[in-house]
């Protein structure tokens, strides 16, 4: 049995959700992952030239697994009878009693594939970023050239890394393992990385890719289910919901960019709101009870502890607590004008004293603008230049704040100047019109 699908994009959209599952479930059963992964790109080309025209099947991920199952199956026997013939059928033996669905059969697997991939791309053998690079390779579905901007290094020099890490992980058991707590920072950051690619794109015609983003707040509710006592899971579960709440208002009727102060907050939604503030308000209070320590009351009534700490245990508040608070105080202000930008900048100030990194640094610049005087933000980007004058971001926030101060000649500069830059195109299309607006 299969249904018609009305769009192409529709078929896109299942295959990007089902591949992970995909191959996880190979890996799962045979090993290889290298040669699973190929298989699976094979049946998801199969399935792109099949389902437009012939429809969907009623268990899409049932047939790609079946199918899958058959490429690579053939590609180990061929391997093997050239290796060694005698030892064929020991080496095609399943792992475990996982079977291989027939199309349209159903399938509840004992945990989720997706997640027991995840870890196993993050395993300890691989260097953090080949970590990270893997997991959004296989689990994340994004292109190696989506990877390499992300990671502002040649494609090339991504996909190395991604085919080294590939053979790294070949021969490894598959399933969760017993030290995955060891594994977790790199699978947040993954997750992290996953979530932004999807929330605001890096190159394209669409501000916004649903898939990714879903994905990667549903991989971070799984480690959360998995994982409820871990503040720093809490808090990067919040961040995502509290700034995917916002996606329905952040373009407007024909796909622009719509900044954040002009968005129509009554397109947010609430229920993810609500969710994300309860999520991040019990992690900080949990935190509070492991030790006293001096805090920040937001507006909210989420304090924050100010000691910098990573690490489950006995770790104070993590960066990704703090972000979600900022999340929080954005998403709770009732108009842009209300927003509590002193305590947005207390903020920025302990997550800066916890990852002193360029883009922290330069969020925390918008907030000393916000507080102190467009001069005093421009002050401090000027220290930014050399980590990222050759991104769009630091054009787009100086012309901002510029255009704030009165010059706007020299914000019309950086705006133009930041549209260059970008490989988004409501990005691009948003700075053009900021920078035609200030024209004489």
């Amino acid at each position: 049995m299969s249904r018609p699908v009305r769009r192409t994009t529709e078929v896109e959209d299942l295959l990007r959700r089902h591949a992970p599952q995909v191959l996880g479930a190979l890996v799962r059963r045979y090993g290889h992952f290298d040669a699973a992964e190929d298989a699976v790109q094979e049946a998801l080309l199969a399935a792109a030239g099949k389902w437009p025209s012939g429809g969907v099947p009623d268990n899409p991920r049932g047939w790609l697994i079946k199918v899958a199952s058959r490429r690579l199956t053939d590609a180990l026997r061929s391997e093997e009878a050239r290796r060694l013939r005698e030892e064929k059928a020991a080496a095609l033996t399943p792992r475990d009693t996982f079977v291989v669905p027939p199309p349209g059969a159903a399938r509840a697997p004992s945990e989720d594939d997706t997640l027991a991939l995840l870890f196993l791309c993050c395993h300890p053998d691989l260097t953090p970023p080949a970590q990270i690079a893997l997991t959004l390779r296989a689990v994340g579905g994004l292109t190696t050239a989506e990877i390499a901007r992300a990671y502002l290094i040649p494609e090339k020099t991504m996909a190395l890394r991604i085919s080294r890490a590939k053979q790294r992980v070949r021969g490894v058991r598959f399933g969760r393992p017993d030290n995955w707590e060891e594994r977790l920072p790199a699978v947040l950051h993954t997750l992290y990385l996953i979530f932004n690619e999807g929330y605001t794109a890096t190159s394209g015609a669409s501000l916004r890719r649903a898939e990714p983003a879903g994905e990667a707040i549903r991989l971070a509710r799984t480690v959360h289910r998995l994982l409820p006592e871990d503040r720093e899971v809490a808090g990067l579960l919040a961040l995502m919901l509290l700034t995917d709440a916002r996606h329905a208002a952040r373009t407007g009727p024909h796909g622009e960019l719509v900044p954040l102060d002009e968005q129509d907050r009554g397109l947010w939604d609430k229920a993810a709101i609500e969710e994300g503030v309860a999520l991040v308000t019990e992690a900080l209070s949990r935190a509070r009870e492991r030790k006293p320590e001096p805090e920040l009351e937001p507006g909210t009534g989420t304090g924050t502890g100010t000691e910098p700490g990573t690490g489950q245990g006995g770790r104070t508040v993590g960066p990704y607590q703090v972000r979600a608070a900022i999340a929080a105080v954005h998403d709770e202000a009732p108009s842009s004008d209300a927003t509590d930008w002193r305590e947005i900048l207390g903020l920025y100030d302990i997550l800066v004293a916890l990852v002193p990194g360029p883009v922290e640094r330069l969020n925390r610049a918008v907030a000393v603008a916000m507080v102190h005087g467009p001069h005093a933000g421009l002050a401090e980007l000027d220290t930014l230049e050399p980590e990222l004058g050759t991104t769009h971001r630091l054009d787009a926030v100086r012309a901002h704040l510029l255009e704030r101060a009165g010059d706007t000649e020299s914000a019309r500069a950086a705006y133009d100047s930041a549209a260059r830059k970008t490989l988004s195109l409501p990005e691009q299309h948003y700075l053009h019109a900021r920078a035609a607006r200030l024209k004489p």
